[in-house]
């Protein structure tokens, strides 16, 4: 517990010292543009929560060091790995220049440094045919193993449209990721995702719900990573747990990436790496959260966009429970990805057809008034 208190004070403290002295760096740090299609905050804010993360991260992985010299290295050693995918990312964030090619290749340096230091590749997917080429050809292993890091830490920046989004579904995973560990007994694995639910908590705190200071890319990209080599080094140390289950647990942000590349190649013919405002948690915010239709008052369009994420939280447990609940059953495991494809698919059509149930959505405030 020391371990999590650590990394939540520190990234507390942290971002409050960014939040409170965001006036001597917010020309470098903070997101202005106010008008892009992606863009749903009021005023300039700075996108650099991940600083708190590392920081958090390290201060509390080398107290750990401290006390138990192999856990405190295992979880230096993932931060180490972490640094070309965070600084990609906090580069982006502070020069607005760092394509989405640049940051997936540095993530995947990322997953390699981490499988060559803590050996967290990929041996099996429990795919058959794919897995014998696994098995025969390491260097597949390695590139299905960068691949899929680079693809959910990009998943995991694509979600992070409003308060509280990306933080809170990182927060859940990785809640279920220390839960798999402790029943496997493995105490490295459940110390990094307790290190990592404090850091996030304790910026969280700025984060949600009035979005005093974003994660921005290196944040997206860290937390993604971090959850990725988690459930990667948590399969292949041990074989009883399912292959299919960090697919579950992660498969909201996960899916929301394969869906996104899917509307945009096959149904708008568009390029599947310009951004758009037709993700689903846009979808929510415009036409399931209904408070800011016709005000302009800042602290409306806050509520507004704040009551957006725990739609999506509750979409993620949908994934999460049943992952936790059945993590050595692959074929269980399967059949709840099947079945959260159909939900996605069919809450995304609703939304879009404009068939939300009422009894789902928040009334605009002048409703509420006239009530």
């Amino acid at each position: 517990m020391s371990t999590i208190a650590i990394s939540f004070i520190v990234s507390f403290v942290t971002t409050l010292l960014v939040v409170r002295f965001n006036y001597l760096h917010d020309h470098l740090t903070a997101d202005h543009d106010l008008t892009g299609i992606q863009k749903f905050h009021v005023s300039p804010v700075p996108r650099i929560g991940g600083l708190s993360l590392i920081i958090g991260l390290l201060a509390a992985l080398a107290f750990r060091y401290t006390q138990s010299n192999e856990v405190g290295l295992f979880g230096l050693l993932l931060l180490i790995s972490a640094l070309p995918a965070f600084i990609a990312g906090f580069a982006e964030d502070i020069t607005k220049r760092v394509g989405v090619k640049v940051r997936l290749i540095a993530t995947a340096i990322s997953a390699g440094l981490a499988g060559y230091l803590l050996g967290g590749w990929l041996q099996n997917l429990q795919i058959l045919g794919l897995d014998n080429l696994m098995l025969n050809y390491f260097w597949i292993s390695v590139a299905i193993t960068c691949f899929a890091v680079a693809g959910v830490s990009n998943s995991f920046n694509i979600i992070d449209g409003y308060n509280g989004l990306s933080g809170m579904v990182a927060v859940i995973i990785l809640t279920g990721i220390a839960y798999v560990a402790f029943q496997v007994h493995d105490i490295e694995i459940m110390i990094i995702a307790f290190t990592m639910i404090g850091a996030l908590l304790g910026f969280l705190i700025w984060n949600y719900p009035r979005g005093l200071i974003f994660l921005g890319d290196g944040g997206a990209y860290l937390i993604g990573f971090w959850i990725a080599e988690s459930s990667i080094l948590l399969t292949a140390r041990h074989t009883e747990v399912a292959k299919w289950f960090p697919l579950l647990l992660c498969f909201y942000p996960i899916f929301e990436t394969l869906f996104t590349i899917y509307r945009r190649c096959v149904i708008q013919r568009a390029d599947p790496g310009m951004p758009d405002a037709w993700h689903l948690h846009n979808m929510v915010y415009k036409r399931v959260v209904r408070w800011a239709v016709g005000s302009k008052e800042p602290i409306d369009l806050i509520i507004h966009n704040s009551l957006t994420s725990p739609y999506l939280w509750i979409l993620c447990v949908l994934s999460v429970i049943p992952a936790v609940l059945f993590w050595d059953q692959a074929f269980i495991l399967q059949i709840f990805v099947l079945l959260f494809v159909i939900v996605y698919v069919t809450v995304y059509r609703s939304i879009i057809k404009f068939k939300v149930p009422s009894w789902i959505t928040v009334p605009t405030k002048r409703s509420l008034k006239n009530k």
